[in-house]
Formats: C-alpha cells, sequence, structure tokens
C-alpha cells in the first residue's frame, strides 16, 4: 500500500463511512483494507454521529484519534439524521464543506440524485449488487479521491 503523496508524504487519507447497514460497513472496510491507498476508516451509524464526529462532540469530544476525514462516504437512508440533511448541514458549514462528500446508495431515484447534488454532494454512486463489484468501486472511489483529483487544504 502506498501512502497519499497528493496529500502530504506519507500521509495516510482519512475516511468516514456514514452507513447504518452492518452489511455494508463489513463490505467497505473489507474492501479499504486491500486497496492500494493507505488509509483510516472511522465507522458512524447516522447523520447524527457523524455530526458529532465533525464537531468533536459526545464520544468524539475528546478528539483524540479522530481526524478531520479527507472523504465522506454516506448512505442517504439513514436512521435520526438522513444523508440529505447531513449533506446539507455541512456544506452549509464554511469549516466542513470542502469535504468532499460521495453518495453511497442503492437509490435510482431521480428525486434522491437531484436532491443530492442540491444539497453538495460531490458524486452520487449506487451501491453495485455483488461483493466482487463493491471491492472494485470503493478501489476505483478511493484512488480517484486520493491519487487523481487535487484536493484543496481544509484548513485554509
Amino acid at each position: 500500500m502506498e501512502a497519499v503523496e497528493t496529500m502530504g508524504i506519507n500521509r495516510v487519507a482519512v475516511i468516514l463511512l456514514v452507513e447504518d447497514d452492518a452489511g455494508d460497513q463489513e463490505l467497505i472496510q473489507r474492501a479499504l483494507l486491500n486497496c492500494t491507498i493507505k488509509n483510516d476508516l472511522h465507522v458512524v451509524k447516522d447523520g447524527e454521529e457523524a455530526l458529532d464526529y465533525l464537531y468533536r462532540r459526545g464520544r468524539y469530544a475528546e478528539g483524540q484519534g479522530y481526524s478531520m476525514p479527507d472523504l465522506i462516504l454516506l448512505d442517504l437512508n439513514l436512521p435520526r439524521f438522513d444523508g440529505r440533511q447531513f449533506l446539507s448541514r455541512i456544506k452549509g458549514d464554511p469549516k466542513l464543506r470542502r469535504i468532499p462528500a460521495v453518495v453511497l446508495t442503492t437509490s435510482q431515484q431521480e428525486k434522491d440524485i437531484v436532491q443530492s447534488y442540491d444539497a453538495g454532494a460531490n458524486a452520487y454512486v449506487i451501491k453495485p449488487a455483488t461483493v466482487e463489484q463493491i471491492m472494485k468501486l470503493v478501489n476505483v472511489l478511493v484512488t480517484y479521491w486520493f491519487d487523481v483529483v487535487q484536493l484543496p487544504s481544509l484548513e485554509n
């Protein structure tokens, strides 16, 4: 595995996965373990917990071991605070809006696609049906966001 050179020498890509389905969490974790780019995955189960992570509230208040993510992988249909609400909130915050947020969902509904982009999604990806396709997709997404795209600094 190689470190992400475009983000800094030997820097590990921090990824926040916002996903309530345990099976999907496991598949994405496995895919990231086999990814060519070093990464540090943090998993939360809904939009409210994701906001706690980003704003360092609740169990994330200490901030130790919880780096700001370089990429958010976001399911849309979440309990308590769904993906659309989460997107609107972070993309409206000057401190968080630069974090790329990729919607990763089973929904193919046009209204979900439009609402996601209107809320600030950087990409909308439909979850594949097979384990092999999910593994390949996750590798492609991570490679794209950390090896191809030039991301702005989150500190400015």
